[in-house]
């Protein structure tokens, strides 16, 4: 498969979300993204954090590619067509990787690289208490970047904005009309100088936490940290955890608050990534800031329910499942009701038949092969 397959159909049981806007002259990608995938080895069911000099045993266990395979998943299963660089270990953890990205997921890796000699970086991740623990391994890859100075033309990119560290790749991207959205990790430095996301600058939306937003502004509250931020970039958004999201159109002045659904959480790994695919998804689609909020806020929730980052991330047929379920039982939704009545033009084309919800995945584990 290769960024010129323009006529590649969504995946099954999903919809593509841009058909109506599609032209012969679309760049060939949807979004690209670059960064590092890692091996992800999950345990959930855990009572409690493990112990020192003592063994705890795991009620589940999955893996998956994780890192940046997460988003790319995630804008992948709900039709967009997705583009990563990355760099691949030639170990087995490494082919395992490329395969279920390549073939399961059907994102584009024409632009990546499988290094020779390299072994791929792994995490294991812990979920217990709706809180989990990471141990993380892995080496720098040989020189080579994987990241080309000049990207893939794409209608959009996502970008992690590293303090002091510009990627020449991003500017490139939005000088050639990519729309960029950013988000951002942890300041491990403690200095927390938003001068020093320079990268900031070709960036059409930046979505960090509420935690990160706060400390980057100096803000009393995410939402006047939203505020700042939208005096950088065009539209603000920050995600409040429980409490939902907030976003800020700095072109308009318009601004949307949408609450978090309430659900039992299994594992919130990835689900940042998850949050900011629906957000893209409902961006290059032309939505209404609230959708745009409400549908990444219902991606995001839908995938804490499940194993891991890259398995857990939802497709239009868990989409569909959860609005069948909730307009089924309106009286004890009301709210809910409100805030998603816009799924109900969107998802007749999505296929899922009358499959009840939650959905159950199927959770892949290294050395399986399907009917096994």
């Amino acid at each position: 498969m290769t960024t010129q397959d323009k006529g590649r159909p969504p995946a099954p049981g999903g919809l593509d979300p841009l058909a109506g806007l599609r032209t012969p002259q679309d760049p060939p990608c949807d979004v690209y993204l670059t960064g590092t995938v890692f091996l992800d080895i999950i345990f959930t069911g855990l009572a409690s954090a493990p112990v020192r000099g003592t063994e705890s045993w795991a009620g589940g266990m999955g893996s998956s590619p994780g890192g940046v395979a997460n988003m790319a998943t995630a804008l992948a299963r709900l039709g967009l067509r997705t583009t990563l660089a990355a760099a691949f270990g030639d170990d087995h953890y490494g082919e395992y990787c490329w395969d279920a990205l390549a073939q399961g997921e059907r994102i584009d890796l024409g632009p990546s690289r499988r290094v020779r000699g390299w072994h791929s970086p792994v995490t294991v991740s812990m979920a217990y208490e709706g809180e989990r623990t990471m141990v993380s391994h892995g080496h720098e890859p040989p020189p080579g970047e994987p990241a080309p100075r000049c990207p893939p033309r794409a209608r959009a990119a996502v970008a992690a904005l590293a303090d002091g560290a510009p990627a020449p790749w991003i500017a490139e991207a939005a000088r050639h009309g990519t729309r960029v959205f950013a988000d951002v990790g942890w300041d491990d430095s403690g200095r927390w100088d938003l001068d020093a996301l320079t990268d900031l600058e070709h960036c059409e939306a930046f979505l960090p936490n509420a935690e990160e937003a706060v400390r980057y502004t100096r803000a009393d509250s995410p939402e006047a940290a939203a505020h700042l931020l939208a005096e950088r970039v065009p539209l603000a958004v920050v995600t409040l955890g429980a409490e939902g999201a907030y976003a800020v159109d700095a072109g308009t002045g318009e601004t949307a608050r949408v609450p978090a659904l309430a659900v039992e959480a299994l594992d919130p790994t990835g689900a940042g990534d998850v949050f900011v695919a629906g957000f893209v998804t409902g961006t290059l689609a032309g939505w209404p800031l609230a959708d745009r909020l409400a549908f990444a806020g219902l991606t995001a929730a839908l995938s804490v329910q499940e194993f891991g980052g890259s398995l857990s991330a939802p497709g239009w047929a868990e989409v569909a499942a959860w609005w069948r379920h909730v307009r089924s039982r309106g009286t004890r939704y009301p709210g809910v009701l409100e805030h998603y009545a816009f799924l109900e033009e969107l998802l007749p084309a999505a296929t899922g038949g009358s499959r009840p919800w939650p959905l159950r995945r199927a959770v892949p584990t290294i050395g399986f092969r399907p009917g096994d």
